[in-house]
């Protein structure tokens, strides 16, 4: 008799939604609206009503079903309790309890980050090992942290927030979470182009970087696009950017001695040269028991949360 799950990645836009097999593979995605209006009350509703139409499309009998998981954009705890999501409109609220009785199929409900280190360990970059720290390399650094199998917490969901590392002293910019100097002020795609505006100030070296800046096109892209080509300044930019997030990877290692080290999100895709600069200060900075950990890229992309979310109920 065949059994399913459902991965369910709960976005401020979108909802994606994928329909599994218990060894990982997916049978069918799709995607419904983040309805956010009156405090967000539409949404678990729409989930609900979302996965028992495809239940009854695909005529599969509810106890065929294992569960139902969901990552959620806000810390949440062991409970499924959700500790205010903004981009929601929600404050409190139990999730595993509020849609299991919608669905009247179990639930379990995790933070999306830590949700997709699940997914890139079970499907994706961190496959076959079950210690494993992903970092989100984005708008901002978001990361997920997987010991002995197990997503990493914390007592009111936080754990896993590695953006938020204290790395510098001095900085004049506050971070969106308000304080100063935190890793993604630095490793993010915002802070990539924070150090390549301040190295094109603080310099009058010829670089390429110049032009792209006077077309406003300057990015983190644009950045490892110079890198390759062998920019200097952008190399520079590319050396301090490895230097602060080999020193934050560092740091989280020196705690939970990963095997893999997974980098994913908009600025992974520029490649394998992204992992060469941030390994190189890794390994300058991490304690002896710990050099071994292995850099790969995340494979799963924007499914990574859906995969992970199926793999919260297994």
């Amino acid at each position: 008799m065949s059994k399913y799950c459902f991965g369910v990645d709960l976005g401020g836009t979108t909802v994606k939604i994928g329909l599994f097999d218990p060894q990982g593979t997916v049978i069918e995605k799709w995607e419904i609206p983040t309805r956010k209006e009156d405090n967000g009350s539409h949404i678990l509703p729409d989930i609900a009503k979302a996965i028992l139409d495809k239940i009854a499309e695909r005529q599969i009998a509810k106890e065929d079903v294992i569960g139902v998981g969901i990552g959620v954009p806000g810390p949440v705890d062991e409970h499924g309790i959700v500790h205010m999501a903004v981009n929601l409109g929600w404050s409190i609220i139990n999730i595993n309890k509020v849609l299991g009785d919608l669905l009247q199929i179990p639930v379990r409900a995790g933070n999306d980050a830590n949700v997709a280190a699940l997914g890139e360990m079970w499907c994706g970059g961190g496959k076959g090992c079950s210690d494993m720290v992903l970092a989100t390399l984005g708008t901002g650094v978001g990361g997920g942290i997987i010991v002995n199998g197990k997503m990493v917490t914390g007592a009111t969901g936080s754990g896993g927030e590695i953006g938020h590392i204290h790395i510098a002293e001095g900085e004049p910019d506050a971070c969106g979470c308000g304080a100063h100097g935190c890793l993604e002020q630095y490793a993010s795609a915002t802070g990539i182009v924070r150090l390549a505006d301040r190295a094109l100030a603080n310099s009058e070296q010829d670089s390429v970087l110049r032009a792209v800046k006077a077309d406003g096109k300057l990015s983190a892209k644009t950045v490892f696009d110079a890198v390759k080509e062998g920019d200097h300044l952008a190399c520079e930019v590319a050396e301090q950017f490895g230097d602060y997030l080999g020193k934050g990877l560092a740091m989280i290692a020196c705690v939970v001695n990963p095997e893999v080290i997974v980098l994913g999100g908009g600025v992974s895709k520029a490649g394998d040269i992204l992992c060469e600069y941030v390994s190189k200060y890794y390994k300058k900075y991490v304690f002896h028991g710990c050099k071994e950990a292995q850099f790969r890229l995340a494979i799963l992309g924007n499914d990574a949360g859906i995969y992970g979310a199926a793999k919260l109920v297994q």
